[in-house]
């Protein structure tokens, strides 16, 4: 019988670095940011695992912001700019889970916006779409792509780090 893993601080603390690394990379797609969170184990909590996740997020530069956008699709879409893994392949389908039953005129316009966004900005439209309906997705692409690219940027990088705690919570406790 197999041994069943339990995914908490103290098997993250536990595992070779090349392979914590690996772990964390499913939850945020920058190599920096994973390499830097790693480097602060051991994790006495899983909100200094958090607090750190922040600190290190909002230290990167702009560069390490954008390689962790390519590893998500496209709104509405299944495929990434950058090779993921398996696992956050299927946590971004179940993140966009509010796209599936929208209606074709949403689907559209989603795919029209998202173009018109990364034309502007150079990146894919990046939200924290969990519990997000197609609708709302689509009212905060049409909000956003009137940013100022400065402004937008920052905003990009916020939701990323609500999506990389969301998934730090999947990976480390099956939270939702």
């Amino acid at each position: 019988m197999a041994e069943v893993v339990t995914r908490d601080l103290h098997w993250l603390n536990s595992l070779a670095r090349s392979e914590a690394v690996k772990e964390l990379k499913s939850c945020c797609g920058s190599d920096q940011w994973s390499s830097q969170l790693i480097d602060r184990r051991p994790f006495k909590t899983f909100e200094e695992l958090l607090t750190s996740a922040n600190e290190v997020w909002w230290q990167l530069p702009p560069a390490d912001w954008l390689e962790a956008f390519r590893s998500h699709p496209r709104i509405g879409e299944k495929k990434t700019k950058a090779t993921t893994s398996k696992q956050s392949s299927e946590w971004s389908k179940g993140e966009q889970a509010g796209v599936h039953d929208a209606s074709p005129e949403t689907t559209a316009e989603l795919a029209h916006l998202n173009v018109d966004y990364e034309k502007k900005f150079g990146y894919i439209f990046i939200v924290c779409a969990t519990g997000k309906s197609s609708d709302e997705m689509l009212a905060i692409l049409r909000e956003r792509i009137e940013n100022e690219p400065s402004a937008e940027l920052r905003t990009a990088a916020a939701e990323q780090a609500k999506i990389t705690e969301l998934r730090l919570r999947k990976l480390l406790q099956g939270g939702p």
